[in-house]
């Protein structure tokens, strides 16, 4: 797996995630806000597999 995700996106994917992921303990406490865990996956792995699939880069090299 070669990285393909740059800063500004690693941190967009972050606090994306985490947004997600506070909707299952505040607001609507549905378990949907768990799907916040796939974009903090991916920030940390520095990896995206659509990503790969689609030809996109954002890590600049």
């Amino acid at each position: 797996m070669e990285a393909n995700i740059g800063k500004t996106d690693k941190m967009i994917r972050i606090a994306a995630g985490l947004i997600l992921i506070s909707l299952a303990f505040v607001g609507p406490k549905t378990p949907w806000g768990f799907i916040g865990l796939v974009p903090l996956a991916t920030a940390f792995i520095n990896f995206c597999p659509a990503y790969k699939l689609l030809g996109f880069n954002t890590l600049g090299k």
